[in-house]
């Protein structure tokens, strides 16, 4: 099996209703985004896709929640725009826009030192 990965990211504002301490206010982060597609065949040129692709598909998935208030987005809507729930969504999207490559796990980095990975 081969993964390939590639990274981007997003700078968004969000708070998290019923929260009780900061994070209940309106913030923003630059939230850091690697994305890990997997395959067990090659292509005809020996990769399992182009990196300028496959960042393009990215840049194209986080493009609608980049420079926002996340909690005004319809997708958030029924979901708290929590990091878990950024990485599902990107996941999610993603795994549309690269198929039939297998999006393997998708990791957002909420700061430094905090991150949520969502896989399926």
């Amino acid at each position: 099996m081969f993964e390939l990965s590639v990274r981007g990211d997003i700078a968004a504002a969000h708070f998290i209703e019923g929260h009780q301490g900061k994070c209940k206010n309106l913030h923003g982060h630059t939230w850091k985004i690697e994305v890990t597609v997997e395959s067990n065949r090659l292509n005809d040129l020996g990769m399992v896709a182009d990196f300028t692709v496959l960042k393009k598909k990215l840049a194209e998935v986080l493009a609608p929640i980049d420079h926002v208030c996340l909690n005004e987005l319809p997708c958030f809507q029924e979901k708290i725009p929590t990091t878990e729930n950024i990485a599902q969504y990107i996941y999610t999207h993603l795994k549309e826009a690269v198929a039939p490559l297998g999006v393997k796990e998708v990791r957002a980095w909420e700061s430094d030192t905090s991150s949520v990975t969502y896989s399926e």
